[in-house]
């Protein structure tokens, strides 16, 4: 696999999933019936391969675990970029439907686009 520019801890995030699942008194097949991932994708992981995105996000949703937490990066250093900050934000809020969100997005964008500063 290519770490150059950053990665997934899937044996990190597995780790923490089973911390959590140890702390809460539970054996796997009762975490998949909560997160309502397959008891099979938790097999996959216990043998070092990754969840689909949805699984992930369900397992992170169950643990309480921000992804964020178990990306690594060898090469980059700084912020993210504002405009995905923005998205993130916007795609996110309850009080948007997902075609508001993609509109006032699209505004955003394009009003930072003009104004930003040039380098």
């Amino acid at each position: 696999m290519n770490q150059k520019h950053g990665w997934f801890d899937s044996d990190g995030f597995y780790t923490a999933l089973d911390r959590t699942r140890q702390a809460r008194n539970l054996n796997w097949k009762q975490v998949a019936a909560q997160s309502g991932v397959s008891a099979s994708t938790l097999t996959r992981m216990a043998n070092g391969k990754r969840p689909d995105v949805d699984g992930l996000a369900a397992l992170a949703s169950w643990a309480k675990l921000s992804t964020d937490d178990f990306v690594r990066s060898k090469t980059y250093q700084g912020s993210p970029e504002p405009l995905a900050m923005i998205s993130t934000y916007l795609m996110s809020d309850k009080n948007l439907s997902a075609e508001s969100a993609a509109a006032l997005d699209e505004v955003v964008k394009a009003t930072y686009e003009r104004l930003r500063i040039r380098k």
